[in-house]
């Protein structure tokens, strides 16, 4: 097949989308496809401005200019190819490719429902509503839709508000490798040089963005309610994003501060060997359109605590032990703490053996997201919807 890739343009300040991009055009090359990618480029987004107006300027470029120049330049010449929608987001440009055979990758709906007062956690301005509002108009006029879970296919079809002519669903495959260490005492024992932290009777881990659904700031919470109650002196790693104000307060507010460390910019190997010598990974998300770092830790052979909804329990299966969603009602939070707490304790005392059954529970779990398996998920679906497009 011909394939052209819409993907989000290189000025926008997401990493997740162009990994993602990547992945379908490395994995469709590979089979054999003809995978062009296209995307719209800065012309005013260069100008020299305040973040707040390069902003609005790169809205210009992408959602002004680039369907001009597609419509121009890149309609006919790019006829008979398979037009393949990297994100629902890019909503806007839907409507160039609506009457081609097409297909559009829906990851979360996150900000959609935060627009309409969905999520009480996450409140949105007048033009981040609007700007939500013209990406709805343009994804509902789409055709051929795939999820990356089933809370993203019911968020789809909410939204929709009829059932598409295709609507798959098929979870994200490994863009990496991830497996187990061979020797948690020599894994942590390294880490530990690096870092120059103490890791040798091991460490919770996090990892994630400052988002306000990857609930980083539960994350402290949970440990200081565990450290508070328990003799055990193992630190908590939050690997991610350099932290909020917010979030930094949090840490300097904890009594166990010293050792909760935050690593930014964490690179690819030293974030496996993070996952590998874990003795837990700590994942209490609100919301997710997927939830990568469960699939990412169970892979490399380390338990895992998130939140008992979908899509965290999807990803999780019968894998992970699951805690109740944080909830906006303060009254309720020291038991949430304490619920947390229970958890980590309960998977630090488990037995060698009942630690290996978890463990390998999680490995047989995380084959699901196996990368071939994946991708051929995905080929087949875009044939699919070539095949019933061209009747």
């Amino acid at each position: 097949m011909d394939i052209l890739l819409l993907t989000h343009p290189d000025f926008v300040d997401s990493k997740s989308m162009p990994r993602y991009a990547k992945y379908l055009s490395d994995g469709l090359s590979k089979r054999g496809h003809n995978v062009l990618t296209l995307t719209a480029q800065p012309f005013f987004s260069k100008i020299p401005s305040p973040k707040g107006i390069k902003k609005w300027l790169g809205y210009i470029d992408q959602f002004i200019l680039f369907p001009i120049i597609f419509k121009l330049n890149y309609s006919k010449k790019y006829k008979n190819f398979f037009y393949v929608v990297t994100d629902h987001a890019l909503g806007i440009w839907i409507p160039l490719v609506r009457k081609k055979p097409h297909a559009i990758h829906c990851h979360d709906f996150i900000a959609q429902n935060s627009a309409l007062g969905r999520i009480t956690e996450n409140s949105i301005n007048r033009s981040g509503k609007i700007y939500q509002k013209l990406i709805r108009r343009g994804y509902v006029k789409g055709d051929y839709f795939i999820g990356i879970s089933l809370k993203t296919q019911q968020d789809l079809h909410r939204f929709l508000k009829f059932l598409p002519r295709v609507s798959a669903v098929i979870y994200n495959g490994f863009n990496q490798e991830f497996k187990p260490s061979q020797n948690i005492i020599q894994t942590n024992s390294s880490l530990s040089k690096k870092l120059g932290v103490n890791l040798e009777k091991g460490f919770i881990l996090n990892v994630g963005g400052n988002q306000f659904y990857k609930n980083r700031i539960g994350v402290i919470e949970i440990y200081s309610e565990w450290r508070s109650r328990k003799k055990s002196k193992i630190p908590l790693l939050l690997i991610g994003a350099k932290p909020t104000e917010k979030l930094q307060s949090k840490r300097n507010e904890s009594p166990f501060r010293n050792e909760i460390h935050f690593l930014i910019d964490v690179d690819n190997s030293m974030l496996k060997e993070a996952y590998k010598g874990a003795s837990l990974f700590l994942f209490p998300s609100i919301t997710e359109g997927f939830g990568w770092p469960i699939a990412e830790a169970m892979a490399s052979g380390c338990p895992v605590i998130t939140t008992g909804e979908a899509p965290m329990n999807e990803v999780g299966g019968d894998a992970a032990f699951y805690i109740s969603k944080k909830p906006s009602n303060e009254n309720d939070l020291v038991e949430w703490y304490e619920e947390g707490a229970g958890l980590i304790e309960k998977i630090l005392n488990m037995t060698d053996g009942e630690r290996a059954e978890t463990i390998n529970r999680g490995l047989e779990n995380a084959k699901r997201f196996d990368t071939e398996k994946c991708m051929s998920k995905i080929e087949n679906v875009y044939k699919e919807i070539f095949e019933l497009h061209s009747k």
